[in-house]
């Protein structure tokens, strides 16, 4: 046994069972995420529960699990309960119902059974009963409603975009000249001058305003009418247990009979509801929906951070490594720029809060947007500022893994540069910065991993639960830094742990995580290539 352990081959299988089970619980991680996230957008077959006491359900099962029995005897048999989603909300209260298998009598999957994805009060599961336009009745019956249906939907598809652009678009764009010419007005008062010309130029603004305003209410009536429009269509839907239940066909996003359709139905069905998960906006509590605002949100904001942090970073370790007196002094420094690396991160928000925030950006609304005070312009939370907040707290790993690559170039290179006459700064320019530029972009990766998934900072510096216009418009600067913005991380511990429907909320964490992680995936490959290409143009007998 002493040979063996001298020999070091017990050491080897330790290591590589070490590096084993290491990859074992990331790979259990990773697909944990991606069975409950991609999973969730699966068209699953409705089923009809029909217990033994008569009761019937309609819903998707969802889950299966055992019943705990601790005070059972020994060979006692397991029992098994099911997770069905029942839907319809707005009848019974609820989303999901646990039902015992011992209590049931029989699952049917109905051809006939419809899912209705709505704007509000989640799914609803049921039958058509009949079709309405107005007091009309124009469809009767399951075939015959569900072709008319399929007709009515595509209308009100275009109807309710429509809506959106002119609720975004054209009333946003009346809004914000409103608000912009009263700003004006105020900002002339503060100025003051000359009497008439300032009471000409005022009179003349508030006739700007009232021409807005008129424009303003004319989009209104229109808009009135287009939702006045979307509400003529109604549909009665039938639930299992014989209630019935009238809505406006323009609530329903999706309608499909999942126990009637072929596999490639259903792949198709899968793709459009994953395109809309990335593609669009949230609703329900951003229990479903999209989530593409806190898509954008969260990869802005790290292009601004990396924008800051890079110079930043590169520049104080160029001067700790190349310029600055080494001693006692530049010691200290390191140490403290190492122990900045292991600050909580809500200790940055509290700072980017305090100095970002109140002193930055109150002295650029005093400076330059008194008009609008007391509402604060920079003086608030914004995705400027959280990217300040993440570039601060990101800013030591890039010191260091930076000095570390200047570290690491020769030192025959340098003096190789400096025999042929060039400067300092041309050899650290042209010869040091380049070699050293695989390094660098090593703690960018790294400070773009850390950055993405932070949260705590940003809750008090910009991250909002719902934001969802983005912080680009048609309006000048065109980009709006000083807007909140929302977060994949934030949206995250918001629908998990805030949301009042958790159940429901569930499937939308494993989604929006599996997401996360492609996003931090996708940013730390492009590094990693770039990295890899100038590691190569770069190389030298050091590397």
């Amino acid at each position: 046994m002493k040979k063996f352990w001298k020999s070091g081959d017990p050491f080897v299988w330790i290591t590589g069972g070490a590096l084993a089970f290491s990859l074992l619980m990331i790979g259990g991680l990773l697909f944990l995420i991606m069975a409950k996230g991609l999973g969730f957008f699966w068209p699953s077959d409705i089923a009809e529960v029909t217990l033994k006491d008569g009761a019937k359900f309609l819903g998707q099962i969802r889950g299966r699990e055992e019943i705990p029995q601790p005070d059972a005897s020994v060979g006692t048999p397991k029992l098994y309960r099911i997770q069905l989603q029942i839907g319809n909300r707005d009848i019974y209260g609820l989303d999901f119902k646990w039902i015992n298998k011992n209590e049931i009598a029989k699952i049917d999957y109905p051809s006939e059974a419809v899912l209705f994805e709505r704007l509000e009060w989640g799914n609803m599961y049921g039958f058509i009963k009949e079709i309405r336009e107005g007091e009309v009745i124009i469809a009767r019956g399951n075939e015959q409603s569900w072709i008319a249906l399929k007709g009515i939907l595509p209308q009100t598809e275009e109807i309710y975009k429509t809506i959106k652009r002119i609720e975004k678009k054209d009333i946003g764009d009346f809004n914000y000249n409103i608000e912009k010419l009263r700003l004006d007005i105020k900002k002339l008062e503060l100025r003051g001058g000359d009497p008439s010309a300032l009471e000409a130029r005022i009179k003349s603004l508030e006739y700007q305003i009232e021409l807005q305003k008129k424009l303003y209410q004319n989009k209104e009536s229109e808009l009135a009418g287009l939702y006045e429009k979307l509400a003529e269509n109604k549909i009665v839907v039938s639930t299992v247990d014989g209630r019935e239940k009238e809505m406006p066909i323009g609530t329903i996003v999706r309608a499909y009979q999942p126990n009637d359709m072929s596999l490639l139905d259903k792949v198709l069905l899968y793709i459009s509801k994953v395109w809309e998960f990335v593609s669009g906006e949230p609703r329900e509590s951003n229990t479903e929906g999209g989530i593409f605002p806190a898509i954008f949100g969260t990869v802005m904001m790290v292009l601004i951070m990396s924008v800051v942090v890079l110079p930043f970073g590169v520049l104080a370790a160029l001067y700790l490594r190349e310029y600055a007196k080494q001693g006692v002094l530049l010691r200290i420094v390191r140490i403290c720029v190492n122990n900045l690396a292991g600050v909580p991160s809500i200790v940055f928000g509290v700072f980017g809060l305090g100095f970002f925030i109140y002193v930055i950006g109150g002295s650029i609304d005093n400076i330059f947007y008194t008009e609008a005070l007391p509402t604060p312009t920079y003086g608030t939370g914004g995705i400027i500022w959280a990217s300040l907040t993440l570039a601060l707290l990101t800013v030591p790993v890039v010191i260091v893994a930076t000095e570390e690559g200047l570290a690491a170039v020769p030192r025959q290179i340098k003096e190789g540069s400096f025999a042929l006459g060039a400067t300092k700064f041309e050899t650290i320019w042209r010869v040091v910065a380049p070699s050293a530029m695989p390094a660098i972009l090593t703690g960018l990766i790294l400070a773009i991993a850390r950055a993405t998934g932070e949260v705590a900072p940003l809750m008090i510096t910009g991250v909002v639960k719902l934001a969802p216009a983005l912080p680009i418009d048609g309006h000048f600067p065109f980009i709006h830094l000083e807007r909140k913005f929302m977060h994949l991380g934030f949206h995250i511990y918001d629908v998990g742990f805030q949301s009042p429907n958790v159940e429901a909320a569930k499937p939308m964490v494993y989604a929006t995580t599996l997401l996360l992680i492609l996003i931090v995936v996708f940013l730390n490959l492009a590094a990693i290539i770039i990295r890899n290409r100038l590691r190569k143009r770069y190389a030298t007998s050091a590397f």
